[in-house]
């Protein structure tokens, strides 16, 4: 039996559909779930990761997308969740091409938010010379999800955090109507208040910002 053949028989035997329609209804009906919650996700998993993993060393790259092409939540947040651990020290320059193939697909904030910080956040840590080009292509796309990750990928760096970008990457779409890039410059403003908050406060009250993003920025900065 496959690794996916395996997992997918052990969530649908521990399903649970009265999780699943409030999961399901929580995502505004994104996607459908079995109905199990992230802690009992990974508690099954786990096992049948370790029965598998000289499956998962050798094809995470395509397993990770054909677990993308199944359609319950669940396996979308292991396939990320195994792109991550099996690859986060061995990023090829090449896979920006899956990585944003991993943000556009199946995208929601969920999803997103995870591939945002800790794949693409540790690939440019990787590979600085990268961001440039990019943030030119996230940022310039039409896609809202492409936006938010060039906002929010810092998150985590903390003293690492090139502060200049994220002040540029908040101030190129500040003038954004939608929620998730509001609430993206708030929150990223916000994290990197904890490391600088006079930078952040002066940005702030140099820059017109939308109210959400402000109110965000400066919750714990006041």
């Amino acid at each position: 039996m496959t690794f996916i053949s395996e997992l997918q028989q052990a969530f649908q035997s521990q399903a649970n559909d009265v999780f699943a329609e409030q999961m399901s209804d929580y995502m505004l009906k994104k996607f459908p779930f079995y109905g199990i919650k992230a802690p009992l996700r990974r508690s099954i998993s786990k096992p049948i990761i370790e029965k598998h993993k000289l499956e998962i060393r050798d094809t995470v790259r395509t397993l990770t997308f054909d677990l993308y092409d199944i359609p319950q939540r669940e396996m979308h947040m292991v396939a990320i969740e195994l792109f991550e651990k099996q690859l986060r020290k061995s990023y090829k320059k090449e896979d920006i091409i899956l990585i944003e193939k991993l943000i556009t697909t199946n995208s929601w904030w969920d999803s997103v938010d995870f591939v945002a910080k800790q794949i693409l956040g540790k690939y440019l840590l990787l590979y600085k010379e990268e961001i440039p080009t990019i943030m030119l292509q996230f940022s310039n796309s039409k896609n809202l999800w492409l936006q938010r990750s060039s906002i929010i990928f810092q998150l985590g760096y903390k003293e690492k955090t090139d502060e200049a970008l994220l002040f540029k990457q908040c101030l190129i779409h500040k003038e954004s109507d939608e929620f998730f890039i509001q609430k993206a410059i708030g929150w990223a403003l916000r994290e990197y208040g904890k490391v600088n908050p006079k930078a952040v406060l002066d940005f702030v009250n140099k820059n017109t910002l939308k109210p959400l993003s402000k109110r965000e920025a400066i919750r714990r900065l006041i």
